[in-house]
């Protein structure tokens, strides 16, 4: 029985049991959760720990004697330096070859965005030499230490994402709704195949977390809400990456080293908040989270990666019961662990710098990207005084020179005189695209199509509207070759096609004609009949990683109904047929966007191969169907904005669509446009927050720069200056995670202004008479020498304005603080919170140099906590 079956059998009340692994069969029931924010408190959970709840598993794949015996060989031979550097994982840009040499570096990274000679455009060869000099580095025996050879990392998620021209497949909220396991054994080969040629050995995938609250940032790279999805799809992309047999030690030039991750319960914190905690019962635990591992271990997966998140307020990454108890001995994993970036510092006790903590847990390879020679120093200082115990040490080291010898590094030799590697034929290949193609035509799930709207004669005379339709970095989503996905364009993709691509290509060869038009408009001699006879309008979120998609309202475009709602409205009113595509990393409440559509299509975040979606929604030449719909979807679709949290099993599961739900043109069915559009927030708490910028900015804002009398510079990336002699300097800097805050450095030689300014004019006024605030966090590195002032706009002649140099003044240096500011202090100076433009704008006349983060708006803020402008 496949997955999607049994689980059809669980949409119908009909109990069955689920087999999670060849050693596990457990009648796994889903998270009975509360559709609202309420979320049990761990006073109220069963805290004792209970092994028996987890399987029992053999050791997999079983050790090789000759591996056991030349790892004990090796290790023997090391001292502890060499030791505790095998244990050591710096990012690309701040390690180099001879660092590797000197410090006997055991791993690399390159983190989301970081390329050779930080180019974004290295080719493979590029690639390829930079991972020969790190392996002739660490297999240099000149100075009579040991050789053995680096492995190096990397994000590889959605196909090689980080490498220019690679085939991209959709993200793995995709891959669930086509609900086809070996699929994913193809996908897992083409990925490993594309990784293996820039000489990279390890890719940190797959990510086998189930999501439960779809207001998490990475509910993009969760296969489903349920279990048993994830369980199977885990298994087979494991095997893919891998292969089948990872036992024998030999070097496998297309295959590659896999990571099951984050172990383990990231897709279940408390209100989807990225690495927040996971409050809920072990059972729960695991039933729902830990499937997922399980299988990956039965396809002998090499690696698993800590969490972020903590579990009932213990942080995963200091969680030796989790880690070693369960993951290690009664699961029976052998592997090594890695931590995730800088993920130790979370661990009470623990800085950037050292962490004997996470070691002692059972994290055995220690990602810390920048400041890793003072957590290599401090950890050998660790060891030496016996914080750290030598057992502890050599059983990391010798997961790390296990994992190293099956997948065959001792025996490779030189990275450039390996098989494929440095092999461009099969850089974006001709059947990895098929693959790619065949997924994304798998993947899409049709929510409407009335009066049999689809699919669409490719004679017909087509307007493509919407800034999707045309935008591969968009349809490609985040963790492509950028971290967060941002920052591309469609030159970027060479041998990529766009959502247009596709269906110009359908539409001319059968004789029909197609115009694009981003925002909808067109001229009636476009058209022989003066008006298009379809419209498809291609949409959805803007590409985000990590926390930086968390959301507060599952609300597609929370805070404004502008853009992409007044073209379909526009469209519909002209009497012209709607078909949306919708481009998103989640389910979000879009009752308006599917009143205003005849039909309704989920796109996902489908990748390099956007000509797939054409292939099912347009009929060949010939008039002959291409492709039915056959996508599903692998997450229950939210029917108003209080379902956050709306999974299958639940107690009151009552979602707009259910899960695995998808219409197809052999089963036909109408809707009525009258599905409640209504957004009132059913919460005690009163207004939500209103987030602008936390950790990055929303998809609303934009920051700019404008040094006064000069032209605005608005800021695309992580540096940007208002002026070539950087009188405005702005950056992109850590105060808790990565890049969560901004840097602002004025150097005083004229006056100049940073804003956040809004897209699309802001409704904000029902926040006030709320006791509301503008909210940021700020820390003041070098005092104001000029007059400080902020400000809100709301229009180009309606401003709001008052000193803010005091405060500044008074702050103590190099340390945050949360301001409140009372939107009075600007309501009273005339600010119409109807049409908020930029609702955080600072001046500086003189030197300053701040760092700001977390910039929102807030209501029922305590009288005391209020700052209240003279």
């Amino acid at each position: 029985m496949t997955s999607r079956s049994k689980s059809k059998l669980r949409l119908l009340g009909i109990s069955s049991i689920i087999v999670l692994s060849t050693t596990l069969a457990a009648c796994v029931q889903p998270q009975n959760e509360p559709a609202l924010l309420a979320t049990p408190s761990v006073d109220a959970l069963d805290t004792a720990m209970n092994p028996e709840l987890w399987p029992a598993r053999e050791i997999s794949p079983a050790r090789d004697p000759l591996i056991e015996k030349r790892a004990a060989q090796i290790l023997q031979a090391m001292s502890v330096p060499e030791k505790v550097g095998q244990m050591i994982q710096p990012e690309l840009k701040y390690v180099t070859p001879a660092d590797i040499k000197k410090f006997h570096i055991g791993s690399v990274l390159n983190g989301g965005g970081t390329t050779p000679n930080n180019d974004k455009f290295a080719t493979v060869q590029d690639w390829a030499n930079l991972a020969e000099q790190f392996y002739q580095a660490s297999t240099d025996e000149s100075d009579g230490k040991i050789g053995i050879p680096v492995i190096w990392g990397s994000d590889a998620v959605h196909g090689n994402n980080n490498v220019y021209g690679m085939t991209l497949f959709p993200h793995n909220i995709g891959l669930g709704a086509a609900g086809d396991p070996e699929l994913l054994y193809r996908i897992g080969q083409a990925t490993a195949v594309e990784v293996a040629v820039t000489g990279v050995d390890w890719t940190f995938g797959p990510t086998v977390a189930v999501a439960r609250d779809i207001r998490w940032g990475r509910t993009f790279e969760s296969y489903s809400e349920d279990p048993e999805i994830v369980s199977d799809y885990a298994r087979e992309m494991v095997r893919g990456i891998q292969g089948d047999d990872v036992a024998p030690g030999i070097y496998k030039p297309k295959n590659v080293v896999a990571t099951a991750k984050h172990f383990v319960g990231d897709g279940g914190t408390t209100q989807g908040v990225d690495r927040g905690d996971t409050v809920l019962s072990e059972r729960e635990l695991v039933n729902i989270h830990a499937a997922g591992y399980i299988s990956a271990l039965d396809s002998n997966v090499l690696t698993t990666m800590a969490s972020f998140n903590g579990w009932n307020g213990k942080k995963l990454h200091g969680d030796k019961y989790l880690l070693t108890d369960i993951l290690k001995k009664r699961m029976g994993f052998d592997g090594f662990v890695v931590s995730d970036w800088n993920g130790h510092m979370q661990v009470p006790g623990c800085t950037v710098e050292q962490c004997a903590a996470a070691i002692n847990a059972g994290i055995d390879l220690v990602m810390v990207p920048s400041d890793w020679k003072a957590m290599l120093a401090n950890t050998i200082k660790a060891v030496d005084s016996g914080e750290i115990p030598m057992s502890r040490i050599d059983d990391a080291v010798t997961r790390i020179l296990r994992v190293k010898l099956r997948a065959g590094l001792f025996d490779a030799g030189s990275v450039l005189a390996r098989e494929h590697v440095g092999d461009l034929s099969l850089v974006g290949h001709a059947d990895h695209r098929a693959v790619a193609r065949e997924a994304v035509r798998k993947s899409l799930v049709l929510l409407k199509n009335n009066d049999g709207l689809l699919p669409l004669s490719a004679k017909s005379n087509v307007l493509v509207a919407g800034d999707g339709a045309n935008n591969i970095g968009k349809q490609a989503g985040g963790w492509t070759l950028s971290w967060q996905g941002t920052g591309n364009s469609n030159e970027d993709f060479p041998g990529a096609t766009s959502n247009w691509d596709g269906i110009k290509m359908s539409v001319e060869q059968a004789g029909g004609k197609a115009v694009l038009s981003e925002d909808g408009r067109y001229q009636a001699s476009d058209f022989a009949s003066g008006k298009p006879d379809v419209a498809i309008v291609v949409y959805g979120e803007e590409p985000y990683a990590e926390w930086h998609g968390d959301i507060t309202s599952i609300e597609y475009q929370y805070g404004r109904k502008v853009k992409d709602l007044e073209l379909l409205r526009s469209l519909k009113q002209q009497g012209i047929a709607v078909v949306s595509v919708f481009i998103t990393g989640r389910p979000l409440f879009t009752n308006r966007e599917l009143n205003a559509s005849d039909a309704f299509v989920v796109a996902w975040l489908p990748g390099s191969e956007g000509n797939g979606v054409a292939q099912v929604m347009m009929r060949n030449k010939k008039g002959e169907i291409q492709h039915d719909f056959q996508g599903k979807l692998s997450f229950s679709w939210p029917k108003n904005i209080t379902q956050a949290v709306i999974n299958i099993g639940d107690k009151d599961y009552d979602p707009l669509f259910p899960y695995g739900y998808g219409l197809t043109y052999a089963k036909p069915q109408n809707m009525a446009n009258n599905l409640d559009e209504s957004t009132e927030r059913l919460v005690t708490d009163g207004l939500e927050e209103s987030w602008m910028f936390v950790s990055r900015e929303m998809s609303d804002y934009q920051f700019k720069l404008a040094d006064e009398g000069a032209d605005a510079v608005i800021v695309n990336g992580n540096r940007e200056v208002s002026a070539a002699d950087e009188n405005l300097l702005f950056l992109s800097v850590d105060k808790v995670a990565q890049e969560d805050a901004r840097r602002l450095v004025w150097s005083g030689s004229r006056p100049a202004t940073v804003s956040l300014v809004a897209k699309h004019s802001l409704d904000m006024s029902q926040y006030l008479g709320q006791s509301s605030a503008l909210s940021f966090s700020m820390k003041v590195d070098v005092a104001p020498k000029g007059d400080v002032s902020l400000s809100m706009l709301c229009g180009d002649d309606c401003r709001s304005s008052f000193a803010f140099t005091d405060t500044l003044k008074k702050a103590k240096l190099g340390k945050y603080v949360d301001y409140k500011i009372s939107l009075e202090c600007f309501s009273e100076n005339n600010a119409q919170f109807d049409a908020v433009t930029e609702a955080f704008s600072m001046r500086s006349t003189g030197r300053l140099d701040v760092a700001v983060a977390d910039i929102k708006i807030i209501a029922n803020v305590a009288k005391g906590d209020l700052y209240v402008c003279d």
